[in-house]
This record gives C-alpha cells, structure tokens and sequence, in this order.
C-alpha cells in the first residue's frame, strides 16, 4: 500500500488543542483535540500551561510517525496571537506563558505612553489600540521593567506560533503575522520595527523575520519533513480567501470575536477608528489588513444563557432557530418607540444594547432571540462599515459559528442590501491557512478551486432596516 502525503497542521486555541492532517488535496484525513487544564503565573494569574503544549506536540508526532499509511512532507502551527515564549541560550523558557488578558499595570502603561509621543500618535503609527497585554509588545517591556533579572537571559522573545516551531526546527525566527498583529512592535508608516524597540534595547531579544512561506529542517526525529515558521490565527485563516477570491472582499470571521477583515483597504486608520478598536492586522505576504472587532459571540453566549434561564429553556434549543420576518418587522416597529431609552456601548466591544433589554417585554423565547441578533447584526454593521468605507467590495463572506446562524446571515443581506452576503463553510479554516502557507514547499500539485463552499443570501425584500 503505497503512503499517503500529508501536512501536519497543529491549530493552538486558548480552550482546543488541534492536530490536522491533511493530504494534497486539502481534504482532513485525521483530527485530533486536546484541552489542557490552565495553569498560574507567579501572581496566580491563570496561564497556558506551556509544558503540557510542548510534551502534546512531541507525543501526537510520535503517534503520527508510526502509521505506515502516511507520510509526513511538512509541519505548520497557527496558534492564538499576543503570547510571548521567553527562551534562554538553550531554548528553555524562562516564565510562564502569561495571560494576554492579564491586567497591564497603570504606571508602566502610562510611562511608556509618555516616553513616546502619547497614546493617540502612538496607535497610528503601530496601527492598533491600546489594548494592555493584548499589545505583546508591552509584555516585553513589562518584563524588562518588572523582572530585571530574567530580563538579560532573555535570548530570544518568541510568539507562541514561532515558538512551536522552534521546538521542532530548533530555529529561532519571527513571523510578520505575529509581529504585525497589534503587537505595538511594528510601524506601519515606516513599515520597520518601531523606533521604540531598539532604543529600549529590544530589537535585539527579537529573533530574524522570515517570510510566512519559509521553511527550515526539521530537528525532530522522523522523516525528512519540512517546518513552517508558524502564523498568527487571524491571519491564517484568511489564506484559503485571498489564495480563492481576488476581487474585493470583506472577511467576517466569527468566533468569541467578530473580526471584519478588509484586505483592499489601505487607508490610514483614524483616531476615530482606532477609538472604536478598528486595528491592522497582516497578510501572510506582509500586506496590512484594516480590521474591525466585536466581542459578539461572547455576548451572544451569555445573552442566550439568559434567555435560556428566563424561559426555561435548554441553551441548545437556539442553535437553529429559523429566521422570521414577520418577528423582525414587529421588534422593528416596537425597537422605535425604545430607541432613546437605549445606548450601545460606543467602543462597541464589549455589548450590543440587548443586555439592557426587559426579557418579560417579549411574548416568547423565539421572539427575545430574534431581538438579541438584530441587536448583534446592527452592531456588525456598525463595525463592518468601518473597514468597508474608501474600497470597491462586492461581496461580504462570513465563516465561523454566525455563518451558520439563519437570522444573522439574513439580517446582514438586509442590512448590506448592495453587496452580496456569503456563508463559507470550510473544513477549518486557520488550519487550512497555515497549511496552503507553504504549499510549494510540500505539495506539487494544484490548489483546489473548491476549498470554500458558500451559500448565498438574498435581501428579503419584506425585511428593510
């Protein structure tokens, strides 16, 4: 039986621990999930627990190398951004992997700010709000200020992705994905690292930029297999779009955060938009994305839970509710009279205005749920239109859990009734992106044409809002 040509992709989120393998035809022919139990930094903040990540990796490749069915040609990694692995001259880290939501210190933020040119002249030229730790670039310096002793033994400050591959090529190397991603590390103006970086004497704990689409040789006992340097997530999983679709797009992708990516959108973010968490991220090619983000499916999880409780109802029972029109035209003809008791959050980050809403105003369940996704699609809107304005697009692609959501995807065609509305459905999409990352290098065939199926969404036209 002659083996099967694979790509190895390891998709790293903060709750499921994937591995995929794909063949050259990009079809999923194993799937694996793990979850690992959080560990606590020195503060008792809780963290990833980088040890149980690395042993996971080194075990799953062991299982993968003893099928006699396969054979593996190239390993990728895409893994949540805003993380930094601190590794010393032999590769061993020396903290825990911290939180990005951990809580910045005030003083520190402060510091830095004033030491260069302010918060707002700041986020223009790094193309990102002032988001704490969330800008990793901060956790750096926060390093070098709070922890001066493990600061010198710093040799290199890696991005989780790169860090995973670090530990199968053993080579060190920064990734434009991750760098580029509100990170604090990059000036989008002068398209280099920030001045910043190298006078606080960064520059140099920052390991050698390679190209997305590079590869090295693999450290790691098996065959001879090649190793990608690894991606930010959000940027993956635009890949399989921009490699299928050149005319303009929109990208929604949905998840805990909505993120409306607009690759032909070159404008300059204003302060308005950054005060409103519009942010760049970067292409695999190192070509800035204006984005927009809504923490939408957050909210979406904990306003179903409680109309879930309101109603007495299973939380499961919304997962496919269909859309109705004629509840829409009712909550719009009632959403008038209420309009100025009501105010949505104006960074639009956190909440649409449904948590402020009476549940015992609505006749039923089906009725409140329907309110909750027009609330959510009036707040996509909002947020999509930030990035849309200045560039041509035609179509607006949602993929994630809200393309399968009948209400939201028509409430978006009736909201954008002059672009066509898609639901994409691919088999996992920021995988799929790591691996066509670095296709040449182990795959000679043709990229499929079919990798993305959509599914239209006309304007109803008895639905206008």
């Amino acid at each position: 039986m002659s083996e099967i040509p694979v790509i190895a992709i390891f998709d790293v989120g903060k709750t499921n621990k994937k591995l995929f393998l794909f063949d050259e035809q990009y079809r999923i022919i194993f799937e694996r999930t793990a979850r690992f139990t959080e560990t606590v930094d020195e503060d008792g903040a809780p963290c990833e627990n980088l040890e149980s990540l690395r042993l996971s990796v080194f075990d799953s490749l062991r299982e993968v190398f003893r099928r006699k069915d396969l054979v593996i040609k190239a390993i990728n990694f895409s893994t949540y951004g805003a993380s930094l692995v601190y590794i010393d001259e032999e590769g061993r880290p020396l903290t825990p992997l911290y939180n990005y939501l951990k809580e910045y210190p005030a003083a520190l933020q402060e510091q830095f700010y004033n030491s260069y040119g302010g918060e707002k002249a700041f986020s223009v030229q790094t193309a990102s709000p002032v988001l704490g730790s969330l800008n990793s670039g901060m956790q750096l310096y926060r390093l070098k200020y709070t922890q001066p002793d493990i600061f010198p033994r710093v040799k290199y400050a890696l991005h989780l992705p790169q860090y995973m591959s670090y530990l199968l090529s053993g080579v060190a190397c920064s990734d434009i994905t991750s760098i580029g991603c509100h990170t604090n590390f990059w000036d989008f103006k002068q398209n280099n690292y920030h001045a910043w970086v190298k006078k606080e004497g960064l520059l140099e704990k920052l390991a050698p930029l390679l190209s997305s689409g590079e590869v090295m040789p693999a450290a790691f006992p098996g065959n001879n297999y090649a190793i990608g340097t690894g991606l930010h997530d959000s940027s993956a999983a635009l890949i399989p779009y921009l490699v299928n679709f050149h005319e303009p797009f929109i990208l929604i992708s949905t998840g805990t955060w909505c993120i409306s990516f607009n690759p032909f959108n070159d404008t300059p973010l204003t302060d308005e938009e950054l005060a409103a968490d519009c942010l760049c991220y970067m292409t695999f090619q190192g070509k800035p994305v204006k984005a927009s983000r809504l923490f939408a499916g957050y909210e979406h999880e904990q306003q179903v839970k409680r109309i879930a409780a309101h109603f007495n109802q299973h939380t499961g029972h919304y997962r496919n509710i269909d859309f109705d029109s004629n509840i829409i035209r009712t909550l719009k003809e009632r959403n008038k009279q209420d309009h100025a008791l009501l105010s949505p959050d104006p960074k639009l980050l956190q909440a649409s205005v449904f948590g402020q809403r009476d549940l015992h105003s609505f006749a039923d369940d089906t009725e409140a749920y329907h309110q909750l996704m027009l609330d959510i699609a009036q707040q996509q809107y909002i947020a999509t239109k930030r990035v849309l304005n200045g560039s041509a697009v035609k179509r607006i692609f949602v993929d994630g859990g809200f393309s399968k959501n009948a209400i939201y995807m028509h409430l978006l065609a009736a909201l954008f009734p002059e672009i066509e509305i898609f639901a994409a459905s691919m088999a996992q999409a920021t995988a799929m992106g790591a691996a066509l990352a670095i296709h040449s290098s182990w795959n000679n065939k043709p990229l499929p044409n079919d990798l993305i199926a959509l599914k239209y969404y006309s304007v109803t036209h008895d639905v206008t809002l």
